[in-house]
Parts: structure tokens; C-alpha cells; sequence
């Protein structure tokens, strides 16, 4: 199915590792015009920047830390010179939180929240002069927003609170013909929720229709199809790929 993604120009958060870097080379394969973030300098960062080359000299990778207002417009600030201007804002960054609630302190409650839903906020707000007319938002929740999780209120408050934004948004942004999505994957493979025990995962696994844990690339998919042409009517939903939890 061809989403109509060929020299759009699009920014994705947190696109070094994992669910980020199958999107970020999903919309470049595609023939788009990418722009990925990163945090911290890795290995993965660097891989990424020589293949996201390979594919188009109009490729970056920047550096920025997105939970700070100067780092969003940062970022926003490298989008603008790179591209000129958005088609597709993908809203990726997420870190994960397993905290007792009676142990949950309040440094971990921030640290969660911030990376979760303050930095698609910042980064959105950067980022709306660069969005065009029509353009697509979509943003990477979880789907234990849905359901909760036992030692993780944090990150669950975090996930649902993504649904939230992307619901007000949604209508905020509708009178540009700005769409507002959010895809909530499941226990996803290299992902850090796949460092739990094995009797765990097997257990997950038998929860789902499908049985087997998402991988990376069913995410992606989720997230090409929302941010292009076959969606082009659907705004402020939640897409669930969880496999059938």
C-alpha cells in the first residue's frame, strides 16, 4: 500500500533505538525526507546517520535533549534548516518506569512524565510554525494506557496522558487540516519491556491472538499508515497494535 510519504518531509523524536529507528527508516525508505533526534551519542546514532545517508543526502540526525524548552526549539531550529518545513511530526521519545507505587518518589514521577508527555509537548509547540496545512501528528504511546500496569502508575499515568493531548490537540490543530493520531504498541521486542523475565514474556506472549511479542517494524507500519494519504480522514483516534491483547 503506497501512503503517499515520497519527499514529505517529517521529524521524529527519539529515533536512534528500537520502535524510533524501524519509524525513522520506515518514512526514509519510503522516500521521505527525514530529520531523527537522539539524546546522547551512541553507536546507534552513528549507524543511523550513515544509513539514513545512504538513502538521501537530505537526512539528519540531531542531537538534542527534548525535555528542556531550549532543546525543542533547538531541534526545531535543525528541522527548519534542514527541510524547510513538516509534513509529519513524529512524537517517539519515551523512557519506561517499574516503581512499587508506595516506593514511587517524586524525582522518578518527573523523570517519566518529562520524557513522556512534556517532551511531546515542547517539541510540538517548537514545531508548529514548520507544520503545513494537512499535516500529520502522530505520537507513540503505549498500550497499557488502556489497561494499567502493576508496579508502573507512572509510566501508565504518562501513556494515558499521551491519548489525552492527542485527543485535544487534535481538535485544536483540525481547522488547518492537521491530523492527530497516536499508535500504542504492545510489549514490543528490543524495546526495554523485552529485558523481563523470560517466564514473563512467555506469559505475554499467550495473551495475545497473534502470539508473538510486536516487533519494531509492526509499529512502524502503524505509524506510516496514520501519517499519510490512506488516513487522510482519521484524527484524534488511538491505534492499538498489541497484537490482541
Amino acid at each position: 500500500m503506497d501512503n503517499g510519504l515520497s519527499r514529505k518531509r517529517v521529524l521524529v523524536t527519539g529515533g536512534s533505538r528500537g520502535i524510533g529507528r524501524a519509524i525513522t527508516l520506515a518514512f526514509a525508505r519510503d522516500g521521505a525526507h527525514v530529520v531523527a533526534c537522539h539524546r546522547e551519542p551512541s553507536e546507534e546514532a552513528a549507524g543511523l546517520t550513515r544509513e539514513l545517508k545512504e538513502l538521501s543526502d537530505r537526512n539528519r540526525v540531531v542531537q538534542a535533549d527534548l525535555t528542556t524548552s531550549a532543546g525543542a526549539q533547538r531541534l526545531a531550529g535543525a528541522t527548519q534548516e534542514t527541510l524547510g518545513g513538516l509534513d509529519v511530526l513524529v512524537n517517539n521519545v519515551g523512557v519506561d518506569g517499574m516503581v512499587p507505587f508506595d516506593r514511587l518518589g517524586e524525582d522518578e514521577w518527573r523523570r517519566v512524565m518529562e520524557h513522556n508527555v512534556t517532551t511531546a509537548y515542547l517539541v510540538t509547540h517548537a514545531s508548529l510554525g514548520l507544520l503545513t496545512d494537512g499535516a500529520s501528528i502522530v505520537n507513540v504511546g503505549a498500550s497499557v494506557a488502556l489497561r494499567g500496569r502493576p508496579g508502573g502508575v507512572h509510566y501508565t499515568a504518562s501513556k494515558a496522558a499521551l491519548i489525552g493531548l492527542t485527543r485535544g490537540l487534535c481538535k485544536d490543530l483540525g481547522s488547518r487540516g492537521i491530523r492527530v493520531n497516536l499508535v500504542a504498541p504492545g510489549l514490543t521486542e528490543t524495546e526495554p519491556d523485552a529485558g523481563l523475565p523470560p517466564q514473563l514474556v512467555e506469559r505475554m506472549v499467550g495473551m495475545t491472538a497473534l502470539g508473538r511479542l510486536c516487533q519494531p517494524d509492526d509499529v512502524a507500519g502503524a505509524v506510516l499508515f496514520l501519517a499519510g494519504e490512506n488516513s487522510r480522514y482519521v484524527t484524534g483516534t488511538t491505534l492499538t497494535v498489541d497484537g490482541g491483547v
